[in-house]
């Protein structure tokens, strides 16, 4: 995720002609004006928030192997993972709008990072895809009531196909060879 703010915020600040700083930061909003911050006075800013993580199972391989060398490796397959990320702002009405627009502009320009569109995204993700995510209003009033914090202009993002992999083997085995049956070889 700071990969993401990091991105955001280099597109705003040269597409709003900001001062170079952050004008975007990985902030939980729930904490907003409840001196939660860290000391930081953040209470004006744009914001990312990790609202929800859910496992993508269609995604998912069902093979527990993985054969490698003529030998068969036993280990549970990946986790893939959505998650679901709210960019909001809180700064005057209009500034916010202003903000916000900006941060769906830079996802309408660019989507999907990869190593080859974006050689910082860190190792071990292959590939992100942002979708903008509609929720209706009676789930809009239900997150921020979760979250305890008034509404603030926001939108909210589908993060798709996080891989969560431990290449810890549970077991090792060799490749079938031959089959006898009845003392007779196919």
């Amino acid at each position: 995720m700071n990969f993401l703010c990091k991105q955001v915020n280099d597109y705003m600040v040269l597409k709003l002609q900001l001062p170079p700083g952050d004008a975007i930061i990985l902030f939980n909003v729930s904490q907003l004006g409840n001196g939660n911050d860290g000391g930081g006075g953040v209470n004006t800013n744009a914001f990312l928030t990790l609202v929800n993580i859910e496992e993508d199972r269609i995604s998912k391989s069902q093979e527990n192997f993985v054969r490698r060398d003529n030998k068969v490796f036993y280990q549970n397959p990946k986790v893939y993972l959505n998650l679901f990320l709210l960019f909001s702002v809180n700064m005057t009405y209009s500034e916010s709008l202003k903000r916000l627009s900006c941060i769906i502009q830079f996802f309408q320009f660019q989507n999907v990072f990869t190593h080859l569109t974006s050689p910082s995204l860190p190792e071990g993700i292959d590939e992100l895809i942002l979708d903008l995510y509609t929720i209706s209003f009676q789930d809009l009033n239900n997150l921020w009531g979760v979250m305890g914090s008034r509404y603030l202009p926001s939108v909210m993002y589908k993060m798709r196909l996080i891989t969560i992999s431990d290449e810890f083997v549970q077991g090792e085995a060799g490749l079938l060879q031959e089959i006898i049956i009845n003392a007779k070889n196919l």
